[in-house]
């Protein structure tokens, strides 16, 4: 990979969006039709410095708003779907970091994307009854590491990623969010998918095969995010010795906080699971401030880090009223299917 930009501010991220939309929507069409997967592409996107975009000012990124975050992937999404797509997932756990990573997570993981390290998602998985039925397991093993057991579909990202955020259940229940490194022992990243249309997002299976360890735990940062959830009852919880990580809009706005919690959706209890420690260690008794190397401590020590903490969402948006009702049934729908059929 080339030296990596980075971003100053709102206006240059527009303008380096606009830039990399052009140059996508050459050849957008015939990386569809030949499936050519866009690793290129997706170097170039990382060297221009757009994935760092939503990086915290304080640990060196452009810390742009919600707005200009929507505008850069409209203007992505116009020239080219698919490779607007695949840092979706990106942006997603960029976002998790910097509301419930510690400090010295923050530190680490900010760092890597500054360097243009991308983010893939191993969240989703099929034939679960909802999407929070979440089977892949998070379990600790006896010299006090964790390791992963599951298979992940709909990964998109996952493919072109250096870290892949992995949704999983551990022990006690509660879910968590490990980033493993995309050459984790006993993690495969499979290209199977087979989608018609957004071809070029490799949007398919990851399996974890009781590994997915990092291979250096001394150099190596806590992997384990607090009981994140990216999905409906998300509970973040505080890092170790400090306050929970709740956003001043959502903090302050109680209206939104109580009608989440009335829709079910606002409130969950997490644990901190950390399978490394900082070798230095605040007054508190959580992690170091001084971002030192990390090294092994037992699962006991780790768990015996953990908080629990209440989350205020955004209230779901109504479903307006003509999209309301039930589903047609199978046999209406292949009615539907066979009319529009004879049409064509």
């Amino acid at each position: 990979m080339s030296a990596v930009h980075v971003i100053a501010d709102d206006a240059e991220a527009l303008a380096v969006a606009a830039e990399l939309a052009v140059e996508f929507r050459r050849e957008a069409a015939e990386r569809d039709v030949r499936r050519r997967l866009p690793h290129a592409e997706l170097d170039r996107l990382s060297a221009s410095g757009l994935p760092a975009v939503s990086v915290p000012a304080e640990f060196g990124g452009a810390d742009v708003g919600a707005g200009t975050l929507a505008e850069i992937f409209r203007m992505l999404a116009a020239a080219d779907a698919s490779l607007a797509q695949i840092p979706q997932s990106h942006f997603v756990y960029v976002n998790v970091l910097r509301r419930q990573g510690t400090h010295a997570q923050q530190e680490f993981f900010f760092g890597e994307v500054l360097r243009g390290r991308r983010f893939g998602n191993a969240q989703s998985e099929a034939g679960t009854k909802h999407v929070q039925d979440i089977r892949t397991r998070l379990a600790r093993r006896p010299d006090g590491s964790y390791v992963l057991d599951g298979v992940k579909h709909y990964s998109t990202g996952a493919l072109f990623a250096h870290w892949i955020p992995v949704l999983a259940r551990a022990d006690e229940g509660t879910l968590h969010v490990a980033y493993v490194p995309h050459d984790a022992p006993g993690l495969t990243v499979v290209d199977d998918w087979d989608g018609m249309g957004q071809r070029t997002t490799a949007s398919g299976t990851v399996r974890l095969e009781g590994g997915a360890r990092p291979r250096r735990p001394g150099r190596t940062p806590p992997p384990h995010l607090p009981g994140a959830s990216t999905s409906r009852s998300s509970g973040p919880v505080a890092a170790p010795g400090s306050s929970p990580r709740i956003s001043a809009p959502a903090a302050a706005n109680s209206a939104t906080a109580s009608r989440s919690a009335q829709s079910g959706m606002g409130r969950a209890n997490s644990r901190l699971i950390v399978a490394w420690s900082w070798s230095g260690r605040s007054s508190s008794g959580g992690p170091g401030a001084t971002g030192r190397v990390p090294t092994r401590v037992s699962a006991e020590n780790a768990l015996g880090w953990s908080r629990t903490a209440t989350w205020a969402t955004i209230p779901p948006t109504p479903i307006p009223a003509r999209w309301a009702g039930p589903l047609p049934s199978a046999s209406a729908r292949a009615a539907a299917s066979a009319a529009r059929s004879r049409r064509v």
